[in-house]
């Protein structure tokens, strides 16, 4: 009960400061940040930051138009509140190659997500959660498809829906994006993500908030706030 506590407490605290815009302080080394690479099982390299110490971790798939360092602020947050973070580079962005780079949209972008999952096992973590924002959200849902039962724990999906079948997700999912969301030819993204919701297996949850922002841009508005909130909240969950 007291470890519990003591991770509610911290994560109380990433949530603060995510709130403020940057990372409260911390004792000396928590923070600390590694770049790594790590082989994928197609002979990709993916290099990646790794923040924070812990025995659960995190890996953060980025959408499109970002990068690793993208997470930066996020990754901060969730180190400070006891959690292993690794944020990758996809294959054709920063350092990162593989099979496909120069279109990441149709190239197997599952095996880098998974490539860090295995790192995070090799290296330590008893469990590992995925975020994942736009195309990233895609590659790591696809990741949970392909992986072994247990390999991944929780998956945040930030508007986002898997590219292979939905009925195969496992672990525990949260779903979350902006109202008015639209893809490029203006159709709504919600409508999409909610069949894929609704064919997903139990447990999970759904959560829609304000306004139009897309994936990671969601953090630059005034609902940034409520979304650090929300994934903090799904990840600290017992």
């Amino acid at each position: 009960m007291n470890e519990y506590k003591n991770r509610v407490a911290a994560f109380l605290v990433a949530i603060l400061a995510a709130l403020n815009g940057g990372i409260v302080a911390q004792p000396s080394g928590l923070l600390a940040q590694q770049h790594v690479s790590f082989q994928t099982q197609d002979d990709g390299r993916i290099y990646a930051d790794v923040y924070g110490k812990g025995e659960h971790g995190v890996v953060l798939a980025h959408g499109g138009r970002f990068n690793k360092e993208s997470w930066e602020k996020q990754a901060g947050a969730l180190a400070a509140a006891g959690l292993r973070v690794v944020a990758i580079d996809f294959r054709g962005y920063g350092q990162s190659k593989g099979p496909g780079q120069s279109d990441p949209l149709s190239a197997p972008l599952h095996y880098d997500v998974l490539a860090a999952v295995r790192y995070l096992r090799n290296t330590g973590a008893e469990t590992v959660s995925v975020v994942g924002a736009s195309m990233g959200g895609t590659a790591a849902a696809d990741a949970v498809i392909a992986a072994d039962p247990g390999e991944i724990d929780r998956l945040v999906l930030l508007a986002a829906s898997p590219g292979g079948p939905a009925e195969k997700l496992r672990g525990r999912k949260l779903f979350i994006t902006a109202r008015d969301d639209t893809t490029a030819s203006g159709k709504p993204r919600l409508e999409r993500i909610r069949e894929q919701y609704a064919l997903a297996p139990e447990p999970k949850e759904l959560v829609i908030l304000d306004g139009s922002a897309h994936a990671q841009f969601i953090f630059q508005t005034t609902q940034g706030e409520r979304l650090m909130g929300e994934i903090v909240r799904f990840l600290s969950a017992p």
